[in-house]
């Protein structure tokens, strides 16, 4: 059963007027017409809309049922336009997002609070992933856009567009205690516990990145745990397992027994940015996109 929204617009009219003619005359007809369309739409839904005499109009159970769903499906046609134009404008719709644990505390929840009061009607998903999975994830169309840590790698399988978003540098998360005076450490000084770090395979530039600084201040570290996690490494730190290097932003995850220093020793820049498909053409991303580009200059 196919409803035309005219066939609808024609019965509010008759339900608030209660009288043909007038019901009519507002919406700039004859009466003829107007009766046949009504006749018409209840020989389609089987049953009286209207409760007609010599003398004046009701409503049917039928029509009283009718009248709020017709207004509201009346409503919903006039906002189809407005509708339309924000989904063109990435106003509205959905946006799938994936970020490495590290984004966390650092560039996700002030981008994300600016992201929401820009546009309120865009739904977000969230999905926290190591970056490995996310070019995976790229690659298959599941995520729109993943944050993650740089460089690229081809695992994604597809051609895809990247944006810097934070360098940081790398920092020391050691038990409470174990590193003394205060002020930048010295890796030779510390006492020698295991190493807890990121498995190579999940994230071969900042892995061999922390190996390289220790390998720069002379010491050779036993790898006591690994952990795909930041949340992870520090809870293992804060266990007294071992120490770890983390990119800066890290030390506003605050556990009890986890003590964060600035290193002595050269440390390189670790790189979070934003990758996304080149033939993904969504107006949201591109809205996503032209935000997250503005609060980077700012």
């Amino acid at each position: 059963m196919n409803l035309e929204l005219r066939q609808l617009r024609y019965f509010v009219a008759v339900a608030e007027e209660l009288h043909f003619g007038r019901a009519a005359r507002r919406l700039h007809m004859t009466q003829p017409p107007l009766s046949q369309t009504i006749l018409a739409l209840e020989a389609q839904l089987g049953a009286p809309l209207f409760v007609r005499n010599r003398r004046d109009v009701s409503l049917s159970p039928a029509g009283l049922a009718l009248l709020p769903e017709a207004r509201r499906m009346l409503e919903q046609a006039l906002q189809l336009p407005e509708l339309v134009r924000r989904a063109a404008n990435g106003e509205a719709g959905r946006l799938a997002l994936a970020f490495v644990s590290s984004a966390d505390y650092s560039v996700l929840p002030p981008f994300l609070r600016a992201y929401r009061a820009a546009f309120p009607q865009v739904r977000i998903s969230l999905r926290e992933a190591t970056s490995d999975l996310q070019l995976e994830e790229l690659g298959q169309g599941r995520i729109d856009a993943g944050l993650l840590i740089a460089p690229l790698s081809a695992k994604a399988g597809v051609d895809l567009d990247y944006l810097p978003v934070l360098s940081e540098t790398l920092i020391l998360a050691a038990p409470a205690g174990l590193a003394a005076p205060p002020g930048p450490v010295r890796l030779r000084d510390l006492p020698p516990l295991p190493l807890i770090i990121f498995p190579r395979a999940i994230a071969p530039a900042l892995h061999d990145a922390i190996l390289g600084v220790f390998r720069a201040a002379g010491v050779t570290p036993e790898v006591g745990q690994e952990a795909i996690q930041m949340q992870t490494i520090v809870g293992l730190v804060s266990a007294g397992m071992g120490l770890a290097l983390v990119p800066q932003s890290v030390s506003n995850l605050m556990r009890p027994g986890v003590e964060y220093r600035a290193l002595a020793d050269a440390t390189p820049l670790v790189e979070t940015g934003l990758a996304w498909r080149r033939d993904n053409d969504s107006p949201v991303l591109r809205g996503f996109l032209e935000l997250l580009r503005k609060n980077i200059q700012c």
